[in-house]
């Protein structure tokens, strides 16, 4: 099973600790959603997850297919098939989207001596694109270059599509949108739910998880991880908030 386990880890910035001890296990073919206020840590872990320099890890583990990735490198886990979906896209003008993840997709497949052709290449974008209901002119523009806030979104999620890794980290996907570009988002995403692909979707509120659903819900206050459940838990933080868990209890599910 190529799970993403996360033991006991405690994160800072600035010396400053932000994650108090996260436990979190994700195995292929489930989709965890993690919630939690602002400010919790949501967005640490997933950066820590794909390796940002600038959060130290003072204790615990990662482990990815068996591998302790905290001493690779962003690439390396990146070639293990980890992907991260960032809640703020970056416009990248004059790149192409598709040389873009053609670069990428060369760079984190493991026949790297024997890279897909540029024809090859456009082919499949093109079925991912007709997968994901994305015109083609879609990936034919610059990266972002110009996109409106939910263009940026579905860019993420056709890049997921494209480059095909084993764990999605998906970071405030649904940041921002109004419910049509939510609606595309989650059909994407569930288009590319598979046994052989987990994925950890960030989120503040339910209204996402009304259209991807999850199979495991955790809440995160405070850089702990304080509850976990099913879908039924996600429906009670929209219904009563954050402020009925406590950060000292235990964990506890709906």
């Amino acid at each position: 099973m190529n799970s993403l386990n996360i033991n006991n880890l405690h994160v800072s910035v600035e010396g400053k600790e932000i994650l108090k001890g996260v436990t979190l296990s994700v195995k292929t073919g489930e989709v965890h959603a993690l919630m939690g206020p602002n400010g919790s840590g949501k967005s640490t872990l997933a950066h820590v997850l794909l390796g940002h320099p600038r959060y130290k890890v003072t204790s615990g583990s990662i482990t990815f297919k068996d591998q302790n990735i905290l001493s690779l490198t962003p690439e390396a886990r990146a070639k293990l098939g980890l992907f991260l979906s960032f809640q703020y896209p970056m416009e990248v003008p004059g790149v192409s989207f598709t040389n873009f993840l053609r670069t990428a997709y060369n760079n984190t497949r493991r026949e790297k001596d024997n890279p897909i052709s540029a024809v090859d290449f456009v082919k499949m974008l093109r079925e991912k694109a007709e997968m994901l209901g994305l015109k083609e002119e879609f990936f034919r523009r610059p990266v972002n270059e110009g996109f409106s806030g939910g263009e940026k979104k579905r860019s993420e999620i056709f890049q997921l599509a494209a480059l095909e890794p084993t764990m999605a980290v998906l970071d405030e996907t649904d940041s921002g949108l109004d419910i049509d570009a939510l609606k595309a988002v989650a059909t994407g995403i569930n288009a590319l739910r598979s046994p052989d692909r987990g994925f950890l979707v960030i989120t503040h509120y339910q209204r996402l998880l009304n259209f991807v659903k999850p199979n495991f819900v955790h809440v995160l206050v405070d850089g702990k991880i304080v509850a976990s459940g099913d879908r039924r838990l996600a429906l009670t933080l929209e219904e009563k908030g954050y402020g009925w868990i406590s950060k000292d209890e235990k964990k506890v599910t709906a």
